[in-house]
């Protein structure tokens, strides 16, 4: 992907991201448990780590430039758009790290630049 585009970071995640948040740890926790870690992602202060280390942390395999949420968060940054911070859980219990949303963000940003640094709000 081209190295020319600049990655774009709004100051806060939308609420949007949070609803998406809580539908995906949903999944994976009781609806109980979701609720809280999305309460304290909304509480949780604004961090930044490395897109390399995010992934490396998460087990996840990286999605390519022909996805088509890659290509609309390209397009994004190409008009001079900001992308949402990305929503982060720790899991202690499988000692990985949950990426609740933000997950195609994350993705796009490190096709750019891996070494790139993602805001982003982590429980």
């Amino acid at each position: 992907m081209s190295k020319n585009i600049e990655v774009i970071w709004l100051p806060k995640p939308e609420n949007d991201d949070y609803l998406a948040a809580l539908s995906y740890l949903g999944l994976i926790f009781s609806n109980k448990c979701a609720k809280k870690l999305v309460n304290a992602l909304r509480e949780a202060p604004m961090m930044s780590f490395k897109a390399k280390d995010i992934f490396r942390s998460s087990g996840l395999s990286l999605l390519g430039i022909s996805n088509s949420h890659i290509e609309k968060n390209t397009k994004k940054l190409q008009s001079g758009l900001g992308l949402p911070p990305i929503l982060l859980v720790q899991d202690d219990r499988q000692r990985r790290l949950i990426i609740a949303d933000g997950y195609h963000r994350l993705c796009s940003a490190y096709l750019i630049d891996e070494d790139a640094d993602i805001p982003c709000k982590i429980v």
